[in-house]
């Protein structure tokens, strides 16, 4: 229900972040940036909620010898700011590795490593975020017929917290997907949680797994397993004849550019879905190419030996699996013969990607003022700020859920450093400390805001 604002209303942030994962980090750090540089009536005030008891991003994937799919000149800062403080390089002069890192010659990171600069640079931005607090609301303060601000609701160990804000910046992050109709359990896992279930099969004699999918975690879920138990027949199913290479050539990299992500939102509608068939295949359900023969090497080694551990169950699905109490049995359907086989596992892996969350769940009745287009999407402008009615006065910007506005990179690291910088700008220009910018009406299309 709307709010009155009282005379003696608490504070008001100038902005409010929901979540802290990569993104907000980067926003975190673009704004104590900004307000270094700024004088005291310029500085943006800010603050951001977490409910993970500390930062973590896929720590069930941080499998110790995969590697980061983009540059590490992609972190959260370079490409926005090349001389910040922030940065990987800097993170690594830090930790006494930079010479080691330069001698490596690789611009691909272990992935643990990204997590630990990510942790690292997290920690330099702390005073901004509260861990362990969960938005659970969104609610509007009305001053005459216009949102003044918004009030968000609070949950930690303390109970329930209002915070007052003229803006919000919502990164929520993905959510793991898995097929219809299968559960989680025991036995049955997303790759998200790997990590964290097979320490439990610790000092257990595990037979078989099984891992479902055919993109990059799939791939490097079956190589973690098949290394990690020696004595384990590790099954990979998938609907394809084999794994599909990531095209990461130079030429089909620029759909990552930022100049693209404006050509993308001006692109007409039919453009946009071509767009995304061409060049999907930078991103979903591929794996990189060195992966592919490491992982085809070692089922030839074993043909040859005859100790065949790794099987691919290729153009064939899983179209039933059932935890049978100290085991799983799955149904895999040959696409080809329609021939059912049944296989018996101690665990099997759904690597099945992930979905965005509803930018909109938090909003509550702020949700009915944002504007959808004709096939029900949020509209979004192009300063990642979601288009509402004139009523509105705040802003409320989105890190993720843009894909059919911004194109593939919405969801992905690669243009987390710009990205950030153009919701601080729209966030200046718009007047972020008095909230005198009034979110404009979109009638037809997607408006773009002017920078």
């Amino acid at each position: 229900m709307s709010q009155v604002l009282p005379a003696d209303a608490s504070p008001v942030h100038d902005l409010i972040g929901i979540g802290f994962g990569p993104s907000n980090v980067a926003m975190a750090i673009a704004l104590s940036e900004h307000n270094a540089r700024a004088g005291r009536q310029e500085a943006i005030t800010a603050h951001f909620f977490e409910q993970q008891p500390r930062f973590g991003w896929h720590r069930g994937m941080l499998i110790d010898d995969a590697t980061m799919q983009v540059s590490f000149l992609k972190d959260l800062v370079t490409l926005r700011n090349p001389a910040s403080e922030f940065s990987f390089l800097c993170y690594l002069k830090d930790k006494g590795r930079l010479i080691d890192f330069i001698n490596h010659k690789n611009f691909f990171p272990l992935r643990v490593e990204f997590h630990d600069y990510f942790e690292w640079a997290a920690a330099q931005v702390e005073d901004m975020v509260s861990y362990g607090h969960e938005v659970v609301g969104v609610a509007p303060v009305v001053r005459g017929r216009d949102v003044e601000y918004l009030e968000v609701t609070v949950r930690s160990e303390e109970g329930l917290a209002v915070h007052r804000a003229r803006n919000l910046v919502i990164g929520t992050g993905l959510r793991p997907l898995m097929p219809e109709g299968v559960e989680r359990g025991d036995r049955i896992w997303h790759n998200s949680e790997l990590l964290a279930r097979v320490d439990g099969l610790e000092g257990t004699s595990p037979s078989r797994f099984i891992v479902v999918g055919a993109g990059q975690s799939a791939a490097e879920n079956v190589a973690y397993l098949h290394r990690r138990f020696p004595r384990a027949e590790v099954c990979a199913v998938f609907s394809r004849y084999g794994y599909s290479p990531a095209d990461d050539s130079s030429f089909a990299n620029r759909i990552f550019d930022p100049a693209a992500v404006d050509e993308y939102f001006a692109a007409p509608e039919n453009v946009k879905r071509r767009l995304m068939d061409y060049h999907g295949n930078t991103n979903y359900s591929v794996v990189d190419i060195d992966l592919i023969e490491d992982l085809y090497r070692q089922m030839y080694q074993e043909k040859v030996l005859g100790t065949e551990r790794l099987r691919f169950l290729n153009v064939s699905r899983l179209t039933d699996v059932q935890e049978t109490g100290d085991s799983v049995r799955a149904s895999v359907k040959s696409l080809v013969t329609g021939e059912e086989t049944q296989l018996d596992a101690d665990v099997v892996v759904f690597a099945t990607g992930y979905s965005p969350a509803d930018p909109l769940g938090l909003l509550g009745e702020v949700a009915d003022r944002c504007l959808r287009d004709d096939e029900g999407r949020v509209r979004v402008e192009r300063d990642y700020r979601i288009a509402t009615d004139p009523g509105l006065r705040c802003g409320i910007y989105l890190q993720g859920g843009t894909e059919h506005t911004h194109g593939i990179t919405s969801s992905l690291l690669s243009n987390t450093a710009v990205r950030v910088g153009d919701i601080l700008d729209s966030l200046l220009d718009r007047g972020a400390k008095s909230g005198a910018g009034e979110a404009r009406t979109v009638a037809d299309g997607i408006g773009s805001a002017a920078r």
